[in-house]
């Protein structure tokens, strides 16, 4: 069966049905529906759906073809409800329960005939948080029933009747920032708190503080400080406490109201760090109401503050650390604390550590909001990508303890390898994992990505990975080996199982301790064949060009932060639009060939010579059409051939007893190189011959090199 999703965006939902329907097996492609009717009416043409699902839909789907093809909406309200902003009315409301239910697209919107419907406990969280999770998958079960009624010939679905007494729902307007107002001396925390739920992710709750507009976010209780209702009375972690008129709420983030909507969302005390009244000298500060300035001791076991967004909690000799971060952004002030309780929880007598990361996100990577807000994005780029790189680098090589990493919430780009760091990875049931960087810009990435995925999944399935840019389930993450196991759907329930297995591993500390041991043989075997650092300075010098070097990443990364729609489809979900298929993975998007100490010969001019040949094979490996090729190669093969005339030159001078040998070994690397200029002439150009060839380089450098460095080394000593 082909289904098309056409969705606003490529939302969490849209990619969570993408997946579920991939894992399947049916025929699946994505048309994003951007306002341009003519342009989706065209996308439906040309993949002729037998089935239209619409995971998440603002605008009205086009009369043409809901009355042509079988279209069903998933509408986040129970049955009968109607209108934009459904779950933003049912959180602020403070309703018990709540549902999701798939209609058919019909003229009048969410007026349409229902296929399914389900219900779940509202919990008292944002937005996003029920949206990623009850939302979810309580869609996704509507999804499954919905599929199975096509097989049905006798089924029906039911026609919306507010006279049935299962229809609770209503029609709902738009919310608007009117009804969202707080009133700082009547509403109570939970009205607060209630309201800036409902708008948590978008639109934000619209507010002044110090006589400036901002949209409120990332709210929480404080059940212990007060103050005069409105009135900002702490500040921790970059969050500020505000009081109301029967308590306190936490603030974690602001965004600045400014013409254009080109606010950046941003932590509250460096969204105010212009505006906050700077501590007062004197009799003024003596009697004033200074604000209290409240410091977390991060060595301390436990969450102390509900703004807190890293702490650990020890279980026996086993630590568990959490990241909440908002949204999974990871700034370098943020990099560089987690980097800090890891550090110290590893100096703690426990034999396992576990990253939990945040119950709803696991991490993004790089914080895209600090860095388009910094003085110099570029720089701030720079700082924020080192900073996560060091704390991947701690986790890889701490060898005494077994390392988890347990995603209870999803992961991309730089978030999904700093999962695939620690030694174990296990996914909750319905994670969605996104390893790959290109969609910002043509990111390379770094994170040690080009040592750990194909350590994890292979050279081949991480080129796809990485190439093809596609999300995929925790149950095809397990398949093909990113995770060592899939727990329970259930949060509760995952939280348990990842106890339960922590707990399995302290059972038996002699199969822990052998664990340990062949980690750390792994580990130094790996470092011996190529050490870390090669890893990190390749990555990062593709990363320096991106930052430095051209304005994409600069340009995708606004349009992230700004929210700017699409002006198309990407082609890589737009299977249909005929986009030109991706070429077989080839090695060299993906390895890279440095120069490490352990080839040095101990003569500069042959070292410096070798080195050389590592960074003209690299830009051979990086040519992305012919003409690149030939400059490349003949600059190689120049640069060999140079090279092994003065190296043999050598050898006969103070006769080397393998010169014969050793002068086979080149030309045949000579003649290599010419079959490889003829493939190339040819267009029969195999990137993997390169890696061959860098190999074979590489161990004539390590064996026949060194047998000549020891034969002079030797001859030297005697003569002298």
């Amino acid at each position: 069966m082909r289904i098309l999703l056409i969705s606003t965006a490529y939302s969490g939902l849209t990619q969570r049905y993408y997946t579920e329907l991939e894992d399947a097996g049916y025929t699946v492609s994505v048309e994003l529906h951007l306002g341009d009717e003519a342009k989706l009416l065209e996308g439906v043409e040309l993949f002729k759906p037998d089935l239209i699902l619409c995971p998440y839909l603002t605008r009205r789907l086009p009369k043409a073809i809901h009355q042509h093809y079988k279209c069903l909406i998933v509408h986040p309200g129970i049955k009968g409800d109607r209108g934009p902003s459904s779950l933003d009315w049912a959180i602020q409301a403070g309703l018990k329960e709540w549902g999701v239910t798939l209609l058919q697209a019909d003229d009048e919107m969410d007026s349409g005939a229902i296929w399914a419907s389900k219900t779940f406990p509202l919990r008292a969280a944002t937005k996003g948080s029920l949206f990623n999770r009850e939302v979810t998958h309580a869609a996704v079960e509507c999804l499954w029933e919905a599929l199975s009624y096509l097989e049905a010939p006798d089924f029906k679905p039911e026609p919306l009747d507010y006279a049935r007494p299962d229809v609770k729902g209503q029609l709902r307007p738009q919310m608007k920032q009117t009804d969202r107002t707080i009133d700082w001396k009547k509403h109570g925390s939970e009205q607060i708190l209630r309201r800036i739920r409902a708008a948590d992710g978008t639109p934000g709750v619209l507010d002044e503080i110090y006589g400036q507009a901002f949209y409120l976010f990332n709210a929480h209780r404080e059940d212990h400080l007060s103050g005069k209702p409105g009135e900002i009375i702490a500040i921790a972690n970059q969050a500020v406490c505000r009081a109301t008129c029967d308590g306190a709420v936490w603030i974690g983030h602001l965004k600045t109201k400014l013409p254009g909507g080109n606010g950046i969302k941003l932590p509250t005390a460096m969204a105010l760090q212009d505006l906050l009244p700077k501590p007062a000298n004197g009799l003024n500060g003596f009697f004033g109401k200074a604000l209290k300035f409240i410091d977390i001791d991060y060595s301390k076991p436990g969450r102390q503050l509900p703004c807190q967004e890293v702490w650990y909690q020890l279980d026996g000799e086993a630590a568990y650390i959490h990241f909440a971060f908002h949204n999974g952004g990871m700034s370098t002030a943020q990099c560089q604390l987690l980097l800090s309780v890891y550090r110290h929880v590893a100096t703690l007598d426990v034999k396992v550590i576990v990253l939990m990361g945040g119950e709803d996100c696991w991490s993004n990577g790089i914080h895209l909001n600090h860095i388009e807000a910094a003085a110099n994005p570029a720089d701030e780029s720079w700082q924020n990508i080192n900073a996560i790189d060091d704390l991947i680098y701690q986790i890889i090589t701490t060898l005494d303890k077994l390392t988890i990493a347990a995603l209870s919430g999803g992961a991309g780009a730089g978030g999904a390898i700093l999962a695939i760091a620690p030694d174990k990875v296990l996914a909750r049931d319905g994670v969605i994992f996104n390893p790959h960087y290109k969609n910002m810009g043509e990111l390379y990435g770094s994170e040690y990505w080009t040592y750990l995925l194909p350590k994890r999944v292979g050279l081949t399935m991480a080129t796809q990975l990485t190439e093809q840019r596609l999300p995929i389930s925790a149950k095809k993450a397990w398949r093909m080996g990113l995770v060592d196991k899939v727990l329970d759907r259930q949060h509760t329930i995952f939280a348990a199982q990842v106890k339960q297995s922590v707990k399995s591993y302290l059972a038996d500390l002699g199969a822990l301790q052998v664990l340990l041991d062949e980690k750390a043989e792994r580990r130094c075997a790996d470092e011996a064949a190529k050490p870390l650092a090669a890893y990190r300075k390749f990555e990062l010098t593709q990363m320096y060009a991106n930052f430095y070097g051209n304005d994409a990443y600069e340009k995708a990364r606004q349009c992230f932060v700004f929210k700017k729609c699409p002006t198309k489809t990407p082609d890589n979900i737009a299977k249909h639009r005929g986009a030109e298929p991706l070429k077989a993975p080839q090695p060299g998007s993906l390895l890279h060939f440095a120069w490490q100490e352990s080839y040095a010969l101990g003569d500069k001019k042959i070292d410096d010579q070798h080195k050389d040949f590592f960074v003209l094979a690299e830009r051979l490996i990086a040519a992305v059409n012919k003409h690149e090729m030939n400059d490349a190669l003949f600059d190689l093969y120049q640069h060999v051939k140079v090279h092994f005339g003065e190296e043999e030159a050598f050898m006969n001078q103070v006769g080397f007893h393998h010169y014969k040998s050793h002068v086979k070994e080149h030309n045949l690397m000579l003649e290599k190189l010419l079959e490889m200029d003829k493939k190339i002439q040819h267009d029969d150009w195999n990137a993997e011959e390169v890696t061959g060839f860098i190999d074979k380089w590489t161990q004539h450098i390590l064996k026949s090199d060194m047998a000549f460095n020891q034969h002079w080394q030797e001859m030297f000593k005697f003569c002298v």
